[in-house]
């Protein structure tokens, strides 16, 4: 299948790209120019004409330097992950190229395996995240992993487990974490059953079943918010119940976006401006943890709660006052 023409838009998009590509048009990592100009054609198309995507606080993002994207996956397929890569590169000034840790399965298919590769996606493996951080990438994390995609249509605004790896690696790296909601995915991909056999048979972790029985995306529109980053002092070597603590304080940010994005949704407000005063921090500033001093404490997990207590009371607002009263 031929692709479309390169827009001059994005090929003069990708050549602002802060990246280190040599002469041929090729960085360390093996992500090709050539290759990112076709996708990100191809990818705003999608972003602005098929899912007509509205992406917030896009600012919070920092424009250079080291940072990790961390939301929630909702949709049966990563479509989410996908607009996200959009909005970074077509939205943020400078653009920048967000890389995400590929699932492992993507690698063992011929086409994909190499499109992911020139795409700056690697195969989700902690070395691989740490290298990308080091050198001052832009990492995406979905710490809900497959179990995230994996959500029914009814469940499309909740939160499953949040991994604990991600956190360790900020700290580790000093990494400040930006926290992002995504809206929409549910309603794009309305699954109400994933069948895991047949997605065995097709090497894949699961198909999801729409109620039109094929997994197509709908064209809905959806969302993105970005929250102001949170930075977290620590090594990483924290014992579990410490890093536990402060991933419930990262899971509790994105549930208050989330909370956020529904509200605005429902209200029918599709206006660009948005109140964030609500998040503890004001547009740019950076949010840092005031229970990290403490590394030996428990307390982080019992204020991540106190402020989901305040949620479910009052809304993202009064969650806020709670963190801020720890």
């Amino acid at each position: 299948m031929p692709f479309p023409p390169i827009d001059p838009e994005i090929r003069e998009r990708v050549r602002r790209l802060e990246l280190p590509f040599n002469r041929f048009g090729y960085d360390p990592y093996g992500i090709s120019q050539e290759h990112l100009a076709q996708f990100f054609t191809a990818l705003a198309w999608f972003y602005r004409g098929y899912f007509k995507v509205q992406a917030f606080g896009v600012e919070h993002v920092p424009a250079r330097g080291r940072g990790m994207l961390i939301g929630n996956h909702s949709g049966g397929v990563a479509i989410d992950g996908a607009m996200v890569l959009a909005s970074i590169f077509l939205e943020k000034e400078p653009p920048r190229l967000a890389q995400g840790m590929a699932e492992k399965f993507l690698g063992k298919m011929p086409f994909s395996s190499e499109w992911t590769l020139r795409l700056g996606q690697l195969t989700g493996l902690p070395e691989h995240a740490t290298r990308l951080l080091l050198d001052d990438r832009l990492l995406m994390v979905f710490p809900e992993g497959a179990r995230g995609t994996a959500k029914l249509y009814k469940e499309r605004h909740s939160l499953v487990r949040f991994g604990t790896g991600f956190m360790r690696l900020a700290l580790e790296t000093k990494s400040p974490i930006i926290p992002f909601a995504f809206i929409g995915g549910g309603e794009v991909m309305p699954t109400i059953f994933n069948a895991y056999r047949l997605g065995r048979l097709l090497g894949v972790p699961y198909v999801p079943i729409t109620p039109y029985l094929l997994p197509v995306p709908r064209p809905e529109p959806c969302e993105v918010y970005y929250g102001p980053p949170m930075t977290f002092r620590g090594t990483g070597a924290e014992d579990d119940h410490v890093i536990e603590g402060y991933v419930d304080e990262v899971k509790a940010r994105v549930a208050a976006l989330i909370e956020l994005g529904v509200a605005r949704r429902k209200a029918g407000d599709r206006s660009s401006t948005v109140d964030w005063s609500a998040f503890g921090a004001p547009s740019g500033a950076h949010y840092v943890s005031p229970l990290c001093d403490d590394a030996s404490s428990s307390a982080p997990g019992s204020a991540a709660r106190a402020a989901r207590g305040a949620r479910g009371k009052g809304g993202a607002r009064r969650a806020a006052a709670a963190r801020g009263a720890r």
